[in-house]
Parts: C-alpha cells; structure tokens; sequence
C-alpha cells in the first residue's frame, strides 16, 4: 500500500501502522530533513495545529482518527567515526533510518554492538522510546546520548543516556517528554572486539551450526542467526498485520514471584539484577488457552502467543477488546496484570466531513 502524500488533507495513515487498520489524520507530512522538520513544527504552531511525530508504525495502535499534523521524519543520514585506534567508533544516525538497515550496515562491516537487534521493525527515531531489546540486548547499552527537538519552538538539545531514564521497555519518552519532543538523531558507540551475546534460545547453537571450524564468530552471523529465529516466531507485518509483542514481560517482587511459582514451578522466569524476577508473559497466555485463538478479524498468533494479529479488513475495536480478554483471562488465572507495550494514539470518533 502506498503511503501518504508527503502533504496532503484528510491523510489516511492505514500504510502507516503495521497492523494495517484504516485510520486518517488532519494533515501528514515526511520532513526530509531537521530543517523541515523545524520548520513544520513552526508552522504548525502558528496555526495552532496538534502535532503528532511517528516512526515506522511498528509499535503503534492507532485509532481511526487523530485530528493533528502527524510527522513522520524521512531524514535518514548516517556516519560511523571510527576512534584513533580503530578498535571502536561512534555512530551518528538520523531518525529516519530503518533499525534492521542500520543493524545489517553495522554487522556486515563487523562492527559489534546490535547485531542481536536483527529484524526489529521501525525507524531509529523511534527506537529510544521503548527501549527496543531482543535477546539479552537493549538500545540503551551502547548509546552515548540522542538529539531531541522541542515540539513547542523547535529548539534542539542533546540527552545523555542517564538522562533517557531508561527501563524494561521504557524511557522518559513515554513520561514526561512524551508527545512533547522529536528524536531526531542517535549516537552510540560499536566495537571491533568480538562481544557475542548467545546465552538467550538456542541462539549460540545456530551460531556454532553456521560458523564453519577454525573460523570467528561474527557480528554479521549473530544477525543472520537472530533473523532466522524471528523469522520462525514472529509474523511479517507485510503478510500479516501485527505490532511485535503487543505485552510486555511482567516483573513482580521477589515474594511475589516466589508465592506464584509455588503453585505453577513450571512458569518460565528470570531473576533481575534488582532482585526482582521477569516472568515469560507468553508463557501465561498460551495457558490460558488462549494461543492460536482467533475473534473475527484479529487473533493471537499460534506460534507466539505475545503476538496479537489483524488477518484484514477488521477495526481496531476488535482488537482492543482482544487484548482486553487477554489480559482478563491472565489475571483471572494467575493474579498478574499484563501491561500493554504499544503506544495507542488517536479517538475512536469517525472522521469529521
């Protein structure tokens, strides 16, 4: 599907968000560079216009009408500065820049840091705001700082990573900041030391089956590795609408999580460095039942029960309501509410003539 004009009235976004539901804006526009998005934050406010920023839709559940500008930057340059000794090097990258591209560009030149972040869909603007992570890896372990503009003036500044206030799947783009900045460019910094993080899956078993006898690991057959694993797990948005993970992992207290697997030992979990313990929320959805099953036009996929899927031509309604059960039928079973990771934008309200 074609996306929008580059400026146009009445835009519909249904190419925009990965789930593939109809929905439209006021106006949408794609700055190709900082510049024009300064100056279309300008104008918009000027007009005293909402202003809405996207990425590539990959995390996003939008409602069928968003009464707003929405800005989804197109300026997508990148620079790798290698330092003095050529053992490592900072890489700056514009917000427009698709994450898998920018992952295969690092890895394929053998330089080491996301290489586990493979197929990870969206745009690197959109990266920091929920911390994107995969296989023992998340955005926030090797970046320096980013570059936000002010959606008020459109005045820019730099952010370190302490002040990102990182989390699980989350940051300060999603609190205070939110709906207030454009991220506008990375930077963070990879390596020529080879550092393979294998110890999720059987990730280090299709590692080692691909790398032939006597020869390194690298960075590029890590990725090709995750790609492989994903491919087999998750759902590609082009044949199947879907947002990734629509939950998140659950994190209780240590006497919680002793208390619930008391009575289900078998529950997939993971003790963090905070004495807190991450349980396996797929894992609590295919119990209730629930994986593979199908409501209309949405479902829960069958061979990830994270994963919530639009077969086509449904509403967004149906899918909410799915994600409601969901989340009714865990708490019900295992006293633990799970916490939705998409960002949802936009008003049920049908568009105004």
């Amino acid at each position: 599907m074609m996306a929008p004009d580059k400026s146009s009235t009445r835009a519909s976004l249904t190419a925009c968000n990965t789930l593939g539901f109809a929905a439209t804006a006021r106006t949408f526009s794609e700055p190709r560079s900082v510049a024009e998005a300064r100056r279309q934050i300008l104008d918009s406010r000027a007009a005293d216009e909402r202003l809405v920023v996207i990425g590539g839709g990959s995390n996003l559940v939008l409602l069928p009408w968003l009464d707003a500008h929405v800005m989804r930057p197109a300026f997508e340059a990148m620079t790798i500065t290698p330092a003095a000794d050529g053992r490592t090097a900072t890489v700056s990258v514009e917000a427009g820049k698709r994450w898998h591209a920018l992952v295969m560009e690092l890895a394929t030149a053998g330089w080491w840091g996301y290489e586990n972040l493979a197929l990870i869909p969206g745009c690197c603007g959109a990266a920091p705001i929920q911390n994107i992570g995969a296989y023992g890896v998340e955005l926030a372990d090797h970046l320096l700082r980013l570059e936000v503009m002010s959606l008020e003036d459109g005045s820019t500044r730099w952010l370190s990573r302490e002040e990102c206030a990182f989390g699980y799947r989350d940051s300060l783009f999603k609190g205070s900041l939110e709906h207030r900045v454009l991220i506008t460019r990375l930077e963070f910094v990879v390596t020529r030391e080879a550092t393979p993080q294998l110890a999720y899956g059987d990730l280090a078993q299709r590692v080692n089956a691909a790398t032939p006898q006597g020869e390194a690991i690298t960075p590029l057959s890590v990725a090709n590795a995750v790609i492989a694993t994903r491919s087999e797990k998750l759902p590609d948005p082009a044949v199947l609408g879907n947002a990734g993970s629509f939950f998140k992992n659950p994190q209780l207290a240590a006497d919680e999580a002793r208390e619930l697997l008391a009575h289900h030992p078998t529950l997939p979990h993971y003790p963090q460095a905070d004495g807190s313990v991450k349980l396996a929320a797929g894992w609590l959805i295919d119990q209730c039942g629930l994986k593979g099953a199908r409501r209309g036009h949405v479902g829960v996929h069958d061979r990830q029960a994270l994963v919530l899927v639009h077969f086509g031509g449904g509403q967004v309604s149906e899918l909410l309501a799915l994600a409601q059960e969901v989340r009714e039928s865990v708490h019900t079973r295992f006293g633990v509410w799970l916490e939705q990771e998409p960002r949802v934008l936009g008003e049920m309200a049908a568009t105004p003539s």
